[in-house]
């Protein structure tokens, strides 16, 4: 990155980034002087000298990578990821509204519609650099059409990779607080080595079934208006039917997103169970379109449309728009399914009195009725499978070996950063211009190679394609009955469980 240390030009980056805040609305004008003062402390500089704004002026995020460049040559902060991160939280806190300020803000505009409230909490993020735009367009993505519809691939190319550096003095950074990530004490912390810029986070405080709950944004969105809804108070997650109740009451706030959570137990579950929360937004999933296999009724819900989602992983939808018949329907499916045991296909409900079955809840809107879909999922292990039965197996772990969690669930595959550089290289060996590839693709690579006629045209479509029916593959492995005959009759029994008279 260009050095800045030329007094005057640094002088000419100031009134720019301030200007350029001013004409998105962003900083008051009363604010103009104000706001220069805090910027000129905050870059340990006693003078300044105000420049008229430039005609061309670059983009505001470009001027404050150049402040955060201007603090580096100083030696302000080190050069980092970590302080540069911070730093530039620090500096984009100047111009974002208070926590006050942008709760009351979004609940006046929520008095004209939520979308209105989103959109405005949604823009605010983003300027504010909350919301990573310039890292999120880099992720690679595309759709792949399958027999379920159309896949959502995406290689995750958006969270920096850490520095050598950083790792080294990792384990001297010790701390505390705030307890994880999620929690409410994040809101405008400074932040450290091991703990991302917070000072321009900004929260929502909303009502979740009569408990105090948040709304933010995801810094690095998997999808359009990522959203997360967390508890105020840090405490694991419980994915129970207190889990759906608060799921259907966020819809009613937010009609127009969607709203699910990551299943409760390990394995099965997401990365952070420390924290009660849920993920939301504004998108469209795969799952979401999914058709159904048959429908069937719940006796004590008889105004509740239920029926077998035809996906690779195993999904019953309810839908109505009496949401406590919803909630009861689910209630029955959760309860059935936590003490339910099928050795044919290999699910028991607990060994040794540790619980394996959990589920996965995602809601939406339909109009005026509240839809539900239920994922059923369990965490058993093996000999044979030690990451665990019904996840990845080794044969796809070469693409894809984390868990499976709500967003993968759904259709949108969140494939890990090496596979940019990894599969390059697949498509030069495919082309012939390496002898040979990473060597967990080496075997998948082979494949490829022997079964189509690949071209410079055509190869990047090959590769692509056999990412997509990988993850296809993962989504199946992760189906507790499967997408065969037998696994299809195990499914139709359990819903006979499901269906007769209690």
């Amino acid at each position: 990155m260009t050095k800045v240390t030329n007094e005057k030009k640094i002088n000419q980056i100031i009134t720019d980034f301030v200007d350029a805040y001013v004409k998105i609305g962003r900083i008051p004008f009363q604010d103009q002087i104000y706001i220069t003062n805090r910027l000129i402390d905050l870059l340990e500089r006693q003078s300044y000298e105000k420049k008229q704004p430039s005609e061309n002026t670059e983009g505001a995020l470009e001027l404050l990578d150049q402040l955060v460049t201007y603090a580096v040559n100083k030696e302000i902060i080190e050069d980092l990821p970590s302080a540069r991160d911070v730093f530039g939280a620090k500096l984009m806190d100047l111009i974002t509204p208070s926590p006050s300020d942008i709760n009351r803000h979004f609940w006046q505009a929520y008095d004209h519609s939520p979308k209105e409230a989103t959109d405005l909490f949604f823009t605010v993020s983003q300027q504010t650099n909350y919301i990573k735009t310039r890292e999120i367009a880099k992720n690679i993505e595309y759709t792949h059409d399958t027999d379920f519809g159309q896949l959502e691939i995406t290689i995750n190319l958006s969270k920096p990779e850490k520095d050598p550096k950083e790792i080294a003095l990792a384990g001297k950074t010790k701390t505390h607080y705030p307890d994880c990530l999620l929690c409410m004490e994040n809101e405008g912390y400074q932040g450290h080595l091991t703990h991302p810029g917070r000072a321009n986070h900004r929260i929502i405080r909303m009502d979740v079934s009569g408990e105090e709950w948040g709304f933010q944004y995801s810094p690095y969105a998997y999808y359009n208006e990522h959203a997360i809804f967390l508890s105020k108070v840090h405490r694991k997650m419980d994915v129970g039917i207190q889990a759906i109740k608060n799921l259907l009451d966020i819809l009613t706030t937010f009609p127009h997103y969607f709203v699910g959570s990551n299943a409760g137990l390990p394995i099965v579950g997401g990365s952070i169970l420390s924290h009660d929360h849920y993920q939301g937004g504004r998108h469209t999933f795969p799952l979401e379109r999914a058709g159904k296999e048959y429908s069937f009724k719940l006796k004590d819900t008889p105004d509740v449309q239920a029926s077998v989602i035809k996906w690779p992983m195993s999904v019953i939808r309810i839908s109505s728009t009496n949401k406590e018949a919803v909630v009861k329907a689910a209630d029955k499916v959760m309860k059935t399914w936590e003490g339910y045991s099928d050795e044919s296909v290999g699910i028991y409900k607990e060994t040794d009195g540790v619980p394996h079955n959990a589920i996965t809840p995602i809601a939406r809107r339909k109009g005026e009725a509240f839809e539900l879909d239920l994922v059923l999922r369990n965490n058993r292990t093996s000999d044979e499978y030690p990451d665990g039965i019904f996840h990845p197996h080794p044969p796809v772990q070469h693409i894809k070996k984390e868990n499976i969690g709500l967003i993968e669930v759904m259709g949108l595959a969140i494939l890990p950063p090496r596979l940019k550089d990894e599969l390059r290289t697949v498509r030069e060996y495919l082309l012939g211009t390496v002898d040979s590839v990473h060597a967990i693709h080496q075997e998948w690579a082979d494949e490829l190679k022997a079964t189509a006629a690949i071209t410079e045209e055509t190869v990047k479509d090959v590769v692509d394609h056999a990412v997509g029916d990988v993850f296809l593959q993962v989504l199946k492995d992760a189906g507790v009955f499967k997408q065969n005959e037998e696994g299809k009759q195990a499914f139709k029994q359990f819903v006979t469980v499901l269906t007769k008279e209690q």
